[in-house]
């Protein structure tokens, strides 16, 4: 076991340990508070899935709220069918939509609404991978090309209001109904099932990270021609990462749903894909668990900013980030990564024996004295 898998390792056991027992108990198992907290915790997991691209392969996506918003609106989906029953949904009833569209038809069963979740957003970003990877693109341009991709897509969401409901959204969502048990997202069940997924998600992208894949991935983040000449083929690697990191945004899509009960176009924004960003390069990108604790850290203050400063919390983030990028690059991971070897560097220095001149040994003499 490597020293940074055995740190990964107790920083998990740890996370895990204040978000299951720690959380709950501080807040006082209030439906509320765990239900804000729930929130927190659903975004987590696309901050870490934005890591693994951005912080392993070096490829920063800024079209992420994409595929995030694909996997909110396909368990919103099914959600908004069961409450409909047999009828239409409401919004389709005022767009004049004569008959339920095909495209809304399996979204009945909850089976193919959570494969679709997942399986859509990857299936979309490796489109876009293939396209950009194939042809070498890389640095900034991989930015902006998902940019415009995420702009393109919410508009397309927008003008089809028949289908998606158009700027309102879909609202008016019938509870989850999983295995028999009527997710309550104000209980406390509700809150383990969030924290659970995050626990397993975090879990699966440490072992990403520290597995061959992961070591190749950081190789191309470093020097993506030498890791090609070395006989890798860099465009596959970098495909499969963007299809993980859009798979899990989508897990955390379909989470976000459940805990607002309701799907927007502005999950799909400019503003919220800067967000992820932020929250990833406040946690620090370069491990999957500092970013999901990044995007706790960050919408914790938001919301305790907004209350207190209603007009000014939105200055007072962009302040605060700010400094990150300036005074912390590798985020707060990288401020605790430098003090713990600097701490153990002085522990080592301490436990060195000084050296002491040796009063015993005898100057050599030189020819001319024997």
């Amino acid at each position: 076991m490597t020293t940074r898998l055995y740190y990964d390792l107790a920083a998990l056991v740890l996370f895990a340990l204040v978000i299951v027992l720690g959380v709950p108990a501080l807040m006082g198992f209030d439906g509320f508070e765990l239900n804000t907290f729930a929130r927190y915790l659903a975004l987590a997991i696309v901050s870490l899935a934005l890591a693994l691209s951005w912080g392993s392969a070096g490829l920063l996506n800024l079209g992420q709220a994409a595929t995030f918003g694909m996997g909110s609106y396909a368990m919103a989906m099914h959600l908004k069918l069961k409450a409909s029953g047999e009828a239409l949904p409401d919004f389709m009833g005022w767009n004049n939509v004569p008959e339920l569209p095909l495209l809304w038809v399996p979204f009945h069963s909850l089976g193919f609404t959570l494969l679709a979740g997942l399986l859509v957003p990857a299936f979309v970003g490796g489109l876009i991978a293939i396209f950009m990877f194939r042809a070498r693109i890389a640095g900034v341009f991989v930015a902006i090309i998902t940019l415009a991709f995420l702009v393109a897509f919410q508009l397309v969401v927008i003008e089809q209001q028949g289908i998606t409901g158009g700027q309102n959204g879909l609202t008016g969502l019938a509870p989850l109904s999983l295995m028999g048990w009527t997710v309550d997202t104000y209980g406390v069940g509700f809150y383990y099932l969030v924290a659970g997924c995050l626990m397993a998600a975090v879990t699966f992208g440490l072992y990403l990270t520290h597995s061959k894949f992961g070591l190749i991935l950081r190789a191309i983040r470093e020097d993506a021609d030498r890791t090609r000449f070395f006989g890798y083929n860099v465009a596959n690697y970098q495909t499969v990462i963007f299809c993980i990191s859009a798979a899990l945004a989508g897990w955390s899509g379909m989470l976000y749903t459940l805990v607002l009960e309701f799907a927007s176009p502005t999950y799909m924004s400019v503003s919220f894909s800067l967000a992820i960003v932020i929250w990833c390069a406040v946690g620090g990108r370069d491990s999957v668990i500092a970013a999901a604790i990044g995007a706790i850290i960050v919408n914790l203050l938001e919301g305790r900013l907004s209350d207190v400063f209603v007009e000014g919390w939105h200055l007072m983030l962009g302040v605060i980030f700010v400094l990150v990028v300036m005074f912390m690059p590798r985020g707060l991971h990288g401020v605790i990564s430098d003090l713990w070897q600097g701490l153990c560097q002085g522990m080592r220095k301490d436990r060195t024996p000084s050296s002491t001149p040796n009063r015993g040994a005898q100057p050599v003499k030189s020819g001319q004295e024997r």
